[in-house]
């Protein structure tokens, strides 16, 4: 008599931010599937969208390395951050996450009017001193507002005011932008295969423009929303004038506070959905052969991420080879029924009640693998009640 096979799960999460990378959600992930289906084949596949992780995920799945240096931080203060060059040995991936990322600012110094993407850009140019001409930059999890102007800079384009003087870091100060020099910029991105992996779909500019919908996370007050949109604007029409390309309108360019308008304007780049990106690199699609069931999940799951999210996008993968899909996130925000449309079939919280941040965070690990217990509970008693 044939003996049933094993079941075999994925478990494939982006990082939890602020508390578990997405290598060690999936770990949590797949102790609380063992604990309760001991037999089964669980296959950890940690994912990315763009942000956070993105670099780790793809050095992971190719065997790459990751190559650390001390940049330039958001606020101008030296950060250690990293870059991947992957299994190939030509391709690297810059996370901006990593250089100028939100995570690197404490909440209370937060401030996108003078946050600077500069350590991206030293990033890039320590990949193309590496020998490398095909860059991904992953532009999710951004602490800028600045058009991408810093991460310009650092590669050699020069910002100035009617003076011709050099404009200071930061978004604001795209106000007085009067020039751009491109003179200097780096020759070697002109030789470059460059594809920007990012997880959101909005403009440069206006309501759904970088600005309005990313300052505020950012720090920004109304009043400064306000006054970073018009210089996002004046930063469009001074680059359209040295450039003849007209890109504020993308979708994608206003992700990162319009670093994917500003790679899209002064270099050969291509914005590319960032989960899609990762999922073909880990080859998710023949992971997912044989497979029953696929855990994905993220730090909070909302209405933005029915938007292209990571968890949207494994659905999608997923639902094409016939896999169901549960969602087992840190928190469920406003609108995050909206996944259920995308490909999820079920929604899971890992926390089991009210509780103080600082605390689900040190927890992280643990309720994590505890709701990945209670979801795997419930699986088998439908499975039972089936018969």
């Amino acid at each position: 008599m044939n003996q049933p096979r094993p079941l075999r799960v994925l478990v494939a999460p982006d990082s939890f931010k602020g508390s578990l990378s997405a290598t060690e959600a999936a770990a949590a992930m797949a102790r609380g599937v063992r604990a309760v289906f001991p037999s089964a084949e669980v296959v950890e596949v940690p994912i990315a969208d763009g942000g956070e992780g993105t670099a780790a995920a793809l050095v992971r799945a190719t065997g790459g390395q990751l190559r650390e240096q001390t940049v330039a931080g958001p606020l101008g203060d030296p950060v250690r951050a990293a870059w991947g060059l992957l299994g190939d040995g030509r391709t690297a991936v810059i996370e901006m996450a990593s250089g100028s990322g939100l995570l690197l600012v404490p909440a209370e110094r937060r401030d996108p009017s003078k946050a600077s993407s500069q350590g991206t850009g030293e990033l890039i140019r320590a990949a193309l001193d590496a020998g490398v001409r095909r860059l991904v930059v992953a532009i999710g999890g951004s602490a800028t507002n600045d058009g991408g102007s810093g991460a310009l800079q650092a590669l050699g384009a020069r910002f100035l005011d009617d003076a011709g003087q050099s404009l200071p870091s930061g978004g604001a100060a795209l106000a007085r932008l009067a020039r751009v020099d491109l003179a200097t910029l780096d020759a070697r991105l002109a030789e470059c295969e460059l594809s920007v992996a990012c997880d959101v779909d909005n403009p440069l500019t206006g309501p759904r423009g970088a600005s309005a919908v990313f300052g505020p996370q950012k720090g920004a007050t109304p009043a400064m929303v306000a006054l970073l949109d018009a210089a996002l604007e004046r930063f469009a029409a001074i680059a359209h004038q040295a450039t003849g390309r007209d890109v504020a309108g993308t979708p994608g360019a206003g992700a990162a506070g319009g670093m994917g308008a500003g790679l899209l304007f002064f270099t050969p780049a291509k914005l590319l959905r960032g989960v899609e990106l990762v999922l073909h690199v880990v080859r998710f699609a023949d992971q997912l052969q044989g497979a029953d069931l696929v855990i994905t999940g993220e730090g909070r799951t909302d209405g933005q991420t029915s938007m292209g999210k990571a968890p949207v996008g494994v659905a999608a993968a997923a639902r094409r080879a016939g896999v169901p899909v549960v969602c087992l996130s840190g928190g469920l925000g406003p609108g995050a029924e909206a996944v259920l449309a995308h490909g999820i079939d079920a929604l899971a919280s890992a926390s089991p009640g009210p509780m103080a941040l600082e605390e689900a965070i040190e927890r992280a690990s643990e309720l994590v693998e505890l709701a990945a217990v209670r979801v795997c509970r419930l699986l088998r008693l439908g499975h039972a009640l089936r018969g």
